[in-house]
């Protein structure tokens, strides 16, 4: 089986009704990046980022995976599929995807302040003095400004071996995560499906400007195709 390895961004899960973080003025529902995405914003006020992280995954638990997520759930019966996803949404899992990578964490999971390897469900909100069985506080399970990415070399090593790759919704202007392409093998076509595709110049680029909703199926049934096309018997094979 042919290997596929998916980058995808917040355009995919904007289709399903979630906001994205990122607004054009640079503020995240009102609040700047360093209010509440940073550790440093956490330690000032622990109060309000809780609570913009509750709100989100109160949105979260309102939506419902779109026609793309589901696409890339049913490529799994024809390729082995690997989801590297910058969204912290659970709709890739929800829509049947199996190998789903989060590189910038989790809303439906909470961890200790005092270490990021114990980590809990969570679908309800976290309230200041709501702490982890050695009584340290909990926080989102989110991969904040200026924190490691711990997933990022698993990220690496999967994007190595693909044989095809499909990027959706992502400007690729975010890093770690937009450096991934420079991973592939030279040869490797690559999918690009976004309105305004913003991709640098790159070998086996094909740009699909189109929403995920619509480019997503179309392209999935174009890859199913084009594998059954391959399979078919030549006429040596009789």
């Amino acid at each position: 089986m042919k290997n596929i390895v998916v980058l995808t961004g917040a355009g995919i899960s904007a289709e399903s009704g979630l906001k994205t973080f990122r607004d054009s003025n640079g503020l995240w529902e009102g609040h700047d990046v360093m209010e509440v995405a940073t550790p440093e914003g956490f330690q000032r006020n622990p109060e309000l980022v809780l609570e913009f992280y509750n709100q989100r995954r109160r949105q979260l638990l309102t939506v419902e995976p779109n026609s793309a997520h589901k696409a890339l759930a049913n490529l799994e019966s024809h390729f082995n599929v690997n989801i590297v996803t910058q969204n912290v949404d659970d709709l890739h899992e929800r829509a049947g995807s199996s190998n789903v990578l989060h590189l910038h964490g989790e809303l439906l999971k909470a961890r200790s302040v005092n270490s990021e390897n114990e980590i809990l469900d969570c679908k309800n909100d976290i309230l200041l003095g709501d702490t982890c069985v050695n009584g340290y506080q909990l926080r989102p399970h989110i991969v904040w400004f200026g924190e490691a990415v711990p997933l990022l070399d698993k990220a690496i090593e999967i994007t190595k071996n693909a044989d095809y790759l499909i990027i959706i919704g992502t400007s690729m202007q975010v890093y770690p995560a937009a450096s991934l392409i420079d991973f592939v093998k030279p040869s490797t076509p690559i999918f690009f499906i976004d309105p305004k595709p913003a991709l640098a110049n790159k070998n086996n680029v094909t740009v699909i400007a189109d929403t995920a909703v619509n480019g997503v199926p179309n392209l999935v049934a174009s890859l199913i195709d084009r594998l059954f096309l391959f399979a078919l018997p030549t006429q040596q094979d009789h």
